[in-house]
């Protein structure tokens, strides 16, 4: 993260886990107001972008999870240093005056919670491999944290309900590089953060944790941002008790014959059937339906069955997939959210 030749912003972060915890921390501390770090986005959906994050963008969003969660902590790394949610985790520790604990050092994921010390240990996790802790039935290693994050794409309901039975105390997070990381936890906004919904049900997000822009890139930081408004690329809704439901994308909803599909509560149901894995649920284009709706599906299951479990899910028959893909594991990306460009060509291909 050293200062590039022109003496402009900070390189994108790079390095192990331990190169970019001592960066990390020099930037912290910098007696001088230091130049804005850059955070690449993950690319799940598109080519990625470098995202701008001031000092004061990354320190108000880790004291605002602290407060959140019940004070300073130290935490566990398990996700890729160089992506927003791994930064905040060594942020969040450093800030807190604790060294985090890498779980790449220790044998086991137990062995890495057990040789944490801190006054409170956090951890923070994609679904994915809090759904791969679950299947080889190691949930209860996390049982001793104080909480556990779990962000960066949906958490079905059924997988969290499966990890609080093994007392593991979830906190479901919603947020991006360009909020900082996660800044909704369980459908709240933190501190200082501010959420509205327009009449399109787009999220809007604003506060201190938002981001300055995109390096080299002023149409898209146009585009993005207004008036001290994150204009996000996702759509949600207030349930009765003001909370905050995500109901996926805005390119997660497709029309098909003239009807409305929730791409993410297809997949969501497509998990529950006997058999299967995981799932993911894809529009492609069709030409007497507009879209249909294609399943990429790890595991063993036949379509019926999966056109049935949609139905089975209470929801319409019409927003069942109308042919599926069967591959050993579905697609991700390196810090385990899915690679919607890979799944989507599989549909496509199909």
């Amino acid at each position: 993260m050293a200062d590039d030749e022109s003496g402009g912003t900070l390189r994108p972060v790079s390095g192990t886990p331990r190169e970019v915890e001592t960066a990390l921390r020099e930037w912290l501390f910098a007696q001088a107001e230091p130049e804005s770090l850059i955070i690449r986005t993950s690319g799940s959906t598109g080519n990625p972008k470098d995202v701008l994050l001031s000092r004061r963008a990354v320190t108000a969003s880790a004291h605002a999870t602290h407060a959140r969660l019940g004070g300073p902590g130290q935490w566990l790394l398990d996700l890729p240093a160089q992506y927003v949610a791994g930064v905040q985790v060594i942020a969040r520790s450093v800030l807190a005056g604790e060294r985090p604990v890498v779980a790449a050092e220790h044998a086991s994921l137990g062995d890495a919670i057990v040789a944490m010390d801190g006054p409170r240990r956090y951890a923070s996790l994609v679904p994915t491999q809090l759904h791969r802790l679950a299947e080889s039935g190691q949930l209860g290693a996390l049982a001793s944290l104080d909480a556990l994050l779990v962000g960066g794409a949906a958490l079905d309901p059924a997988l969290r309900a499966r990890a609080a039975e093994a007392g593991v105390r979830v906190v479901r997070t919603y947020g991006m590089s360009e909020t900082a990381g996660g800044c909704v936890y369980d459908g709240v906004p933190l501190d200082g953060v501010a959420l509205r919904i327009d009449v399109e049900r787009r999220v809007w997000l604003a506060g201190p944790v938002l981001f300055d822009g995109y390096d080299g890139d002023p149409e898209a930081t146009a585009e993005a941002l207004h008036d001290g408004w994150l204009r996000t690329s996702d759509l949600g809704e207030l349930d009765a008790d003001g909370r905050l439901r995500i109901l996926g994308r805005t390119d997660d909803v497709v029309i098909s014959g003239g009807v409305n599909i929730a791409l993410p509560r297809v997949a969501e149901a497509l998990r529950r059937v006997d058999g299967v894995t995981d799932a993911v649920a894809v529009g492609v284009p069709d030409p007497e339906w507009g879209q249909r709706v294609v399943a990429v599906v790890a595991g063993d299951a036949s379509l019926d069955a999966l056109r049935d479990g949609v139905e089975a899910a209470d929801l319409p028959r019409t927003w069942a997939p109308r042919r599926a893909v069967f591959v050993d594991a579905v697609p991700l990306l390196e810090h385990g959210k899915v690679d919607r460009r890979a799944v989507q060509a599989l549909a496509e291909n199909a």
